[in-house]
């Protein structure tokens, strides 16, 4: 199973010092039932790409705690084995958690099939919403535009080997 694992450039380079994604259980989105539901499709790489855009909300949450880290967003992709990832039946349908899973196991950054980040060009845009998160999970409907502009900007996609050039 391909899960997508929210970070922050911190956090990646965190991993990238220790050789550990995740120690177990931590926080990933994938392809799940619900995610499948709400999506209505069945083709794989849509699913795929809309799990990724979750895992990317997920990373624009940890940039918004976290004042310090570079206003980029960061997604990595690893597989796991299907065993090793499962969805929260009671968290299944709400919104907030659609492709949610958690990963039971230690998972080695040289088992990452790539990373996603944000270019340079998205961080003025990712700052603002990272700033408006907040308000928007709050019901204010401007700073849901502001969110939502983060998602204009693509993940680019990185294989592992090009981490160090990432981190600088």
């Amino acid at each position: 199973m391909r899960v997508y694992v929210p970070l922050t450039l911190p956090g990646l380079a965190e991993a990238y010092r220790t050789g550990v994604l995740g120690d177990g259980p931590f926080l990933a989105y994938a392809v799940t039932p619900a995610l499948r539901e709400w999506y209505l499709s069945d083709d794989v790489e849509e699913l795929e790409y809309a799990a990724l855009g979750r895992a990317a909300l997920a990373s624009l949450r940890l940039l918004a705690a976290d004042a310090a880290a570079p206003r980029r967003r960061v997604v990595v992709a690893v597989d796991v084995s299907d065993d090793a990832a499962s969805a929260d039946p009671d968290r299944g349908l709400d919104p907030a958690a659609l492709g949610e899973v958690r990963v039971a196991g230690a998972v080695r950054l040289t088992e990452a099939a790539a990373v996603h980040v944000d270019a340079a060009d998205a961080e003025a845009d990712v700052t603002a919403a990272a700033d408006a998160l907040p308000a928007a999970d709050g019901g204010d409907d401007d700073a849901q535009f502001t969110v939502d502009g983060a998602e204009d900007h693509e993940l680019l996609w990185y294989a592992t080997q090009e981490i160090p050039h990432l981190l600088g």
